[in-house]
Order: structure tokens, then C-alpha cells, then sequence
């Protein structure tokens, strides 16, 4: 708590600064606190997304993906407007920072940004029916946690079927909680 305490007189000394308290809500973040651990989630944010593509009362949907359905740039019908498919993309890709769940289908969404068709905008309203069934998800943090960074790679050989490339993830864990994914061609 000293050295805290020193942290905060130093920025308010440089930058005038405000101790507001308890972090609750920052940059779309929620922050609950309790007796185990803090949870980081970005609910408002969910029910605003859900909102905006009109799927509040939509039929919730088990899984972010139909995992069946391979999407490409030859399949389907071109979009006459694409602003609507990179919007929502955008703002499924801000969620994945306490979302870790959608993020294949997000990174899988946003490789076809450049060249959308109908079937890639129904398979990003497939993700927001799925956050309509768990709108609340977030990221957990134990007081208890060990904070050992752990991570896990897989591939997918040449399942992008417009560049025959393989898709590879990885995972970071920081203690047992899903913190970091990253997907690339």
C-alpha cells in the first residue's frame, strides 16, 4: 500500500490526478470486485452491440460459430454495402478483450473484411445470438492465482480455403484464467 501510496503522490505531483476510488468502469470495462477476486467483463457493452444489430430479442445460439460452415470469398453474395459487416467485426473484435470464447470466430470473421458476403454477415450475427445466451462472460481472477504465464499453440493445415494456408492460434494463460489469443494465416 506504500509503495501505491508513492505511485499516486508522484503522478499527482506531474499530472494533478483524482483517487476516485475503487476501479468500477473504464473504456467499456466493468471491474466487480469480491472476496475471491476481481471479474472484468463487458456486459453494458454486449447488450449496446445486441442493441445496435437489433438481436436483443433474438433466439440465443450454444456455440460463437457453426464450426461446419466454411466461409469464403467465392461463397455466397457479395455485399453491396460492406460498412455494416466491418462494423460489427469491429466492435466483436474490441469484445474479445474479455471475450476470449468468440475469438476464433472473430479472427475467422475478420479475414474476409476486404471482401464480405451474406453468408459472412450471418455468421457474425450467429456470434451475437451467442452473446445473447451469456451476455454477462467475462474474465476471472483469483486473489489466490499463481500469475504463471502458460501458452498453447494449434494449427489448422490449409483449412482457409481462398489462400490454402494453415490457420495457427495461440493461448495465453496467466494463472488459470484465458488472457491472450492470437490467430494469423
Amino acid at each position: 500500500m506504500e509503495e501505491i501510496s508513492n505511485v499516486k503522490r508522484v503522478l499527482d505531483e506531474k499530472f494533478k490526478i483524482k483517487d476516485i476510488g475503487r476501479l468500477k468502469y473504464f473504456l467499456r470495462l466493468e471491474f466487480a470486485h469480491n472476496s475471491k477476486g476481481l471479474v472484468i467483463c463487458q456486459r453494458k457493452y454486449t447488450l449496446d452491440l445486441l442493441e445496435e444489430f437489433g438481436m436483443l430479442g433474438a433466439k440465443p445460439a450454444s456455440t460463437p460459430m457453426q464450426y461446419s460452415v466454411v466461409l469464403s470469398k467465392n461463397l455466397g453474395t457479395k455485399l453491396s454495402d460492406s460498412l455494416r459487416y466491418r462494423k460489427l467485426v469491429g466492435r466483436l473484435l474490441y469484445l474479445t478483450n474479455t471475450r476470449p470464447d468468440i475469438s476464433y470466430a472473430v479472427g475467422y470473421l475478420s479475414q474476409c473484411l476486404n471482401c464480405p458476403t451474406d453468408q459472412h454477415f450471418q455468421a457474425g450475427l450467429h456470434v451475437l445470438r451467442y452473446l445473447k445466451g451469456n451476455s454477462s462472460s467475462g474474465l476471472f481472477f483469483a486473489k489466490d492465482n499463481n500469475l504463471k504465464l502458460t501458452g498453447f499453440v494449434d494449427s489448422d493445415w490449409t483449412i482457409c480455403p481462398d489462400i490454402r494456408r494453415s490457420v495457427t492460434d495461440y493461448y495465453y494463460f496467466l494463472g488459470g484464467t484465458l488472457v491472450c489469443w492470437h490467430s494469423r494465416k
